[in-house]
């Protein structure tokens, strides 16, 4: 009896992941990867000048793009490997997903304050322009990150 008794406490039981958490994942990937990048091409293009004069549309652009496109494609990628996978949301994906969404727009809404004020001081575009790709970056790192922990854990009960 023993026995069964420290099997029960030993055993341990495997979390299938739901798509929309492997959803939270690559988006959560995706956004660091692609800012990361981005972040690295506009260093090295400074190439010790100031960071306002170093050209930037650019690469903001292609790294939104790119995000979007490999997002895009680890969706269907994964998808396609896992065929028979639900693509039905059920209500703790969608009190999830509200959740996390919710924990982002946070940084979304700081964003688009600091650019405002930054705006009306007359500050450079570049400065303007990078602070609101970073809150976008730490929106979706955030509420992917939300998303991933609740999954793994368990949904708050307030």
């Amino acid at each position: 009896m023993a026995t069964f008794e420290m099997s029960k406490i030993l055993y341990i039981t495997e979390k299938v992941m739901t798509l929309e958490e492997k959803r939270a994942w690559i988006r959560l990937v995706v956004a660091v990867a692609a800012y990361g990048g981005y972040v690295v091409v506009v260093l090295g293009r400074a190439a010790g000048r100031p960071l306002a004069e170093a050209p930037y549309a650019a690469a903001l652009l292609w790294s939104v793009g790119a995000a979007i496109v490999a997002a895009i494609v680890a969706e269907v990628v994964v998808g396609a490997v896992n065929p028979k996978a639900s693509l039905a949301k059920d209500v703790r994906d969608r009190e999830i997903g509200r959740l996390g969404d919710h924990v982002g727009q946070s940084f979304v809404t700081i964003g688009a304050v600091a650019a405002m004020l930054m705006a009306v001081a007359g500050w450079d575009r570049f400065w303007i322009a990078n602070v609101i790709y970073l809150c976008f970056a730490l929106s979706a790192v955030l509420g992917n990150v939300t998303k991933v922990i609740v999954y793994r854990g368990s949904f708050p009960q307030w």
